[in-house]
């Protein structure tokens, strides 16, 4: 359980930073605390939660009140999110990451497509407020995107599949050429790269019947490769 919670918190830093929380900072710094005790705790925290640890290892400073959230405020972690850790062990969910997800997921989903093209969330902040990037802009096809998809997690996919097979054939892409092919994701695939031997610049082939390398020269002569291996300059064929 450790890890889904900790999984949570990372996940949630992620969506306070994509909304640009004001109390951003002190928040994150909250929750990397708590995903580093997490990691770090030796027992399940539901254990300690029910009291089936007496005495948690790696346990904070003060006293160790007997209630379940006390148990784990004890380990270090503050009231606030340990009260999220107590509605997982209790729930299996954390309402504060569920609405997050909700309420950021037209600005995560524009994230992530300029993520698939090497620009990351402060320089997409920097440049919408420049004005170099029209946020605006991509707002409409993002919600059509997720409407589409039914979920961020698929479409992120299907950005993904997109911005790969896009990319092995150095073609553009829009968040709409995702629409576009829409039809085709699942056969969408990158282009598969291609490399070939050569000797000194000329080509070469190895024959499985002789199994031999032979070199090809200008006047397309098969001459028996003589040479150390190593000394076969393998090119990428686009």
């Amino acid at each position: 359980m450790n890890k889904e919670i900790s999984k949570i918190f990372g996940e949630i830093i992620k969506l306070l930073e994509i909304k640009g929380d004001k109390a951003l900072s002190f928040k994150i710094k909250a929750y990397k605390k708590a995903i580093y005790i997490l990691d770090n705790l030796k027992v399940d925290v539901s254990e300690i939660y029910y009291g089936k640890i007496p005495k948690p290892a790696g346990g904070g400073p003060g006293s160790r009140p007997q209630s379940g959230l006390g148990k784990i405020q004890g380990l270090g972690i503050g009231e606030k999110n340990a009260k999220k850790i107590e509605e997982y062990i209790k729930k299996e969910q954390v309402k504060e990451f569920e609405e997050l997800k909700e309420e950021t997921a037209i600005q995560n989903v524009i994230a992530h497509f300029f993520e698939t093209k090497g620009v990351g969330l402060q320089e997409l902040k920097n440049n919408a407020k420049k004005r170099k990037i029209i946020y605006s802009r991509f707002t409409k096809p993002a919600k059509q995107l997720l409407e589409l998809a039914g979920s961020v997690e698929k479409a992120k996919e299907a950005i993904d599949k997109v911005a790969s097979w896009a990319n092995t054939r150095k073609l553009d892409y829009a968040i709409e050429t995702v629409f576009k092919k829409w039809l085709e994701l699942d056969r969408l695939k990158p282009k598969e790269i291609v490399k070939k031997p050569f000797y000194k610049g000329d080509p070469m082939i190895y024959s499985t019947t002789k199994k031999k390398w032979f070199v090809i020269s200008k006047y397309g002569e098969w001459l028996e490769f003589a040479d150390k291996e190593n000394t076969i300059e393998w090119r990428i064929i686009e």
